[in-house]
């Protein structure tokens, strides 16, 4: 049965069923990274790992080809898309967007702020927060000024990354390795802290933040361009009738495939090694520039999958998820800081990346149950309630129970 918009009381506004199940979606790539980055200090290539088996070099080799720096775009982009959700949210409550909107901003950054210091440093949120601020900036621009904007930015972005990238190519092989051994010189420190007890593992969120907070501001670029590409398309209302822009996603998936599949090739060959050593900062920096079109595909492709019967499928399953996707965010993050940290099971650095990564599907899993159920009584989970009270300056209507209709 197609996917339809949940049906709604009095003045309250469908849903956008395809945003959903997109959030959905790229709440499983985000898990992927963050599990590798939360259960080995050598995660996804942060340093060549001597002892890796063949085994862990295919999975983390497949994750840095589809999913690194495609996925977190993919939530960037939607953004900036519910961003004029928001816009009109406001508009027909007759309220001023901007105070809203600033409420939302600080909910975001206290949220952001907390997980990085108590779950993960590598945070998305105070990100989000603060880079939200040049959204409400840019919120009466036109589309094709928020499509040229981003444009801009992303070119700007690239540009002074791959500067970077090609700048590292100076170092020869011998350095690049040096490199690697001075930053797993400090892991079993890292290990120490993370299985020793609750102060010890907020002390190593908080050494690993300044790392954190600079890898944002090479990243912010991107994201940015995302959420004017997001705030482009929700202008024009894109989600809301794809069917009639099918040609051109089409076009987009192919030449998304064909510009960043090569390029997150190239990244995950650099960064495993099999390049050498001095490959490693380009081919992550390849991986960066090229990650915009191969989420461009994943998002075309997902939504001409979803006007299919067996695609509505796959989107009423994913679409609970993604109502309450800042739940489930954080939800990932407690649950792996139990598994991984002194918080629980203290499991860091003692599992492979295969059994991670199988490990996180088997939690993604959960979530897509447990949403469903929640989803099915309730308009909201339970962080986004607490976001939205924040926004409105005020408990939301009817937030107890919603027809289980889709």
């Amino acid at each position: 049965m197609p996917v339809t918009a949940a049906h709604t009381r009095g003045d309250r506004p469908p849903r956008i069923p395809e945003v959903d199940a997109l959030r959905g979606f790229a709440l499983l790539g985000i898990l992927l990274v963050n599990a590798l980055m939360m259960a080995d200090p050598y995660g996804l290539g942060t340093a060549d790992n001597p002892d890796a088996s063949t085994l862990d070099r295919t999975v983390e080799g497949l994750v840095q080809t589809f999913v690194v720096g495609k996925f977190y775009l993919m939530f960037s982009f939607l953004f900036g898309y519910s961003f004029t959700l928001q816009l009109t949210s406001a508009e027909r409550d007759g309220a001023s967007a901007v105070p809203r909107l600033l409420r939302r901003s600080l909910g975001l950054l206290v949220l952001g702020v907390l997980h990085a210091v108590l779950l993960y440093v590598g945070d998305i949120l105070m990100t989000y927060a603060v880079l939200g601020l040049i959204l409400i900036t840019a919120r009466n621009c036109s589309a094709q000024t928020a499509l040229r904007a981003a444009r801009i930015v992303y070119g700007g972005a690239s540009a002074v990354l791959l500067l970077v990238g090609l700048a590292s190519l100076l170092m020869s092989d011998a350095e690049a390795a040096d490199l690697d051994a001075e930053i797993a010189a400090g892991f079993a420190g890292l290990v120490a802290d993370y299985r020793g007890d609750a102060a010890s593992v907020v002390q190593a969120n908080l050494g690993q933040l300044p790392d954190a907070l600079l890898a944002v501001l090479l990243m912010g670029g991107f994201v940015l361009a995302a959420f004017l590409t997001g705030l482009h398309c929700g202008k024009r209302r894109l989600l809301t009738d794809t069917g009639t822009h099918a040609a051109q996603m089409r076009r987009i998936c192919v030449l998304g495939a064909a510009v960043g599949l090569p390029g997150s090739l190239f990244m995950a060959l650099a960064v495993s090694g099999q390049l050498g050593p001095r490959w490693a900062i380009l081919g992550e920096v390849v991986g960066t520039v090229t990650a915009p079109a191969l989420t461009a595909a994943y998002v075309c492709g997902m939504l001409l999958l979803m006007k299919t019967a067996r695609g509505a499928g796959i989107a009423a399953l994913l679409a609970p998820a993604g109502r309450m996707a800042l739940t489930n965010y954080l939800s990932q993050s407690l649950a792996m800081a139990f598994a991984f940290t002194a918080y629980g099971l203290a499991l860091y650095d003692r599992l492979s990346p295969a059994v991670v990564v199988l490990g996180a599907v088997v939690l993604y899993a959960g979530q897509l149950a447990l949403s469903t159920r929640l989803m099915a009584r309730h308009r909201y989970g339970p962080v986004e309630w607490l976001l939205r009270a924040v926004t409105l300056a005020q408990p939301p209507h009817d937030p107890d129970r919603t027809p289980a209709t889709r």
